[in-house]
């Protein structure tokens, strides 16, 4: 057996792993992540294809006013997905994961690989076994932290942390959303499946075992357009979703067939005709199976009242989304019953620890949550929020030599692993933005022009987003303003200075640019949701621009001594290294857009 050494190990490569794994590797943390698949994504891969969804959904969004769509790691991946994937081909955004994965120095990915079983001292993890049947390889990872992303909590069970299944009671934790008894079922499984328009007709014999519906099964189930199959092809919630889940496998598959069947060959839906099945799954997109007992349980008053945790290092904003566990069988439901809360709300670092395995944390839909409140943390724009709060917290628990358990009493490591979210693109509600070290703060501002509701100060007030609108942030936490500096649309060559008193010497720029936050972004084959989106570079982010720093000489000239020359950029942030002393202005120029006709900068940042 092959052992392995490292700071933090990730099991599962879902967006929750990704993310973990990646914040973990770039905060210092020799890191491992393995995956049971060969492509990472988990239900967003091309194995299954779901949405990546979360605080930006369809009521939740206003321009300039509520940003709400998930940032850092998870925007970063967004991004490049919608410029390098025009096509939006499923493999194309494996292939960015592995990239992302594979780019980091500090990063050790494993495919084909499953976390099972685990090796404990005392209520610490020493290593966690591996095993790799394509080249049959066994391995024993050791590590300082372990993060469950499995989705199923497999390394957790394995290591005996305390994780609970089903639907608690009303009564449980006060929540008005449960049922009045406890049971044992929970949200099913899906299959999706895309189409497309031949041009000419095309046939479909269903095979023998597929399942037979009607326009009345279906009449709570919208079946007007199949060119990316159906969410509510779901099944399983009243069987164990993990033991059973081959079970539940062979009869969504009966069940999505029987869709088609009804789609081409009941006559109710003509149109049909000329289009065929061009990719359907044989991997279930699971919604929900254990879900793991950490040192806070989120519950539904904590979402609804959106409680404002000190230690929160992640958010959500889906509504709480349950569905009958029949699944297509509730023929006489609603398929889900979707509440959605008034403002975003934060998720505390507490949710991701374990109550009894130190050294454990967690992230996806396996963290510490009712079933009500799953159902709306569940998502994976949430999950990868997550992901990058829990790799962050890891790493610099490692660093620090503490336990997640005993980190998580640190008060001082919780507001680091803050700063250090917030610095590297992350938002958390009701947390302040810290300018400590950042020379920009104490810098005089100007720019060659600037819109009433876009101050070219703004670029130094330490907010990067704007939450003060309708279902933005409550609103005793929101800092109204948009937080950006904005050129006037006639100004034809833009810019915006930095100047300090006394020289600096600076070492690092951050620049934080707009990108249409307050609109979805989101791989589809759905035709309608994605002409909601604009896919490909957002219009309102600087494509190019120009970095110069200046110094003043003896006969009070400035004297440009460093240059930073960005182009073609569609990113939301510029990080840079530099070696500029004696610097008394700094200067951006901004050169284009990727289409708005004026120039957006949130935030210039120097270290």
């Amino acid at each position: 057996m092959e052992e392995i050494y490292a700071d933090v190990l990730v099991a599962g490569g879902g967006m929750a792993g990704v993310a973990a794994a990646l914040a973990a590797a770039r905060n210092g943390a020799k890191t491992v992540l393995c995956q049971d698949r060969s492509v990472l994504g988990g239900n967003a891969s091309s194995e299954i294809r779901m949405h990546i969804v979360g605080a930006a959904h369809s009521k939740r969004g206003r321009a300039l006013e509520t940003e709400a769509r998930e940032g850092g790691i998870v925007e970063e991946i967004l991004l490049e997905c919608a410029v390098r994937n025009p096509q939006r081909s499923s493999s194309m955004f494996d292939l960015i994961l592995y990239e992302k994965c594979r780019a980091e120095p500090n990063l050790t990915l494993m495919l084909n690989t499953a976390v099972t079983g685990a090796r404990k001292e005392g209520n610490r993890i020493l290593s966690a076994t591996a095993l790799r049947e394509s080249t049959e390889h066994a391995f024993r990872i050791y590590a300082d932290a372990f993060i469950d992303c499995t989705g199923d909590g497999r390394l957790g069970k394995e290591a005996g942390a305390a994780f609970t299944t089903g639907r608690e009671a009303a009564a449980q934790y006060g929540e008005s959303y449960a049922a009045e008894t406890a049971d044992a079922y929970r949200l099913g499984s899906s299959l999706l499946f895309t189409t497309r328009d031949m041009g000419r007709p095309m046939a479909f014999v269903a095979p023998a075992w597929a399942r037979s519906f009607t326009e009345e099964d279906l009449k709570y189930r919208n079946h007007s357009s199949w060119e990316y199959g159906y969410w509510w092809v779901e099944f399983g919630g009243m069987l164990d979703t993990i033991a059973d889940n081959e079970i539940i496998r062979d009869e969504l598959l009966a069940i999505m067939m029987g869709v088609w069947d009804h789609i081409k060959n009941s006559g109710h839906h003509p149109e049909s005709a000329n289009w065929a099945l061009d990719w359907f799954g044989f991997v279930p997109g699971k919604r929900e199976s254990r879900r793991f007992v950490g040192l806070h349980v989120l519950t539904q008053s904590d979402l609804e009242e959106a409680v404002h945790f000190e230690e929160a290092v992640a958010y959500g904003g889906w509504p709480m989304d349950t569905h009958p566990p029949q699944g297509i069988e509730a023929v006489d439901s609603e398929p889900c019953r979707q509440p959605v809360t008034n403002y975003v709300y934060g998720i505390p670092v507490r949710s991701l620890i374990s109550a009894n395995v130190d050294n454990l944390m967690f992230a996806g839909r396996n963290i510490s949550a009712t079933h009500i409140a799953f159902s709306s943390t569940r998502v994976m724009a949430t999950c990868g929020v997550m992901g990058q709060g829990a790799g962050t917290f890891a790493a610099l628990a490692a660093g620090a030599g503490l336990t997640p358990t005993e980190a998580s009493r640190d008060g001082e490591l919780v507001r680091r692993t803050q700063r250090r979210l917030i610095r590297q693109g992350a938002y958390i509600p009701g947390i302040r933005p810290d300018a400590s070290g950042n020379l920009a703060s104490v810098a005089e501002v100007r720019a060659s022009s600037e819109q009433p509701e876009g101050r070219a100060a703004n670029v130094i007030d330490g907010h990067t987003r704007s939450m003060h609108g309708e279902r933005g942030v409550r609103p005793e936490l929101a800092v109204p303003g948009t937080h950006r500096w904005m050129s006037k649309p006639d100004d034809r060559q833009p810019w915006i200075e930095l100047e300090w008193s006394e020289p600096v010497s600076i070492r690092e720029i951050v620049v934080v640019l707009d990108t249409g936050m307050h609109r979805r972004l989101t791989l589809t084959h759905e035709s309608h949701l994605h002409r909601q989106q604009v896919w490909g570079a957002q219009p309102e982010t600087v494509k190019e621009f120009r970095i110069s720093a200046f110094t003043w000489n003896e006969g009070g000239a400035g004297v440009c001594n460093g240059e930073l020359h960005v182009r073609d950029n569609y990113q939301r942030q510029m990080e840079r290294s530099v070696q500029w002393d004696g610097v008394t202005k700094l200067r951006l120029e901004v050169l284009a857009t990727n289409g708005l006709d004026h120039a957006r900068i949130f935030e210039i940042a120097c270290y």
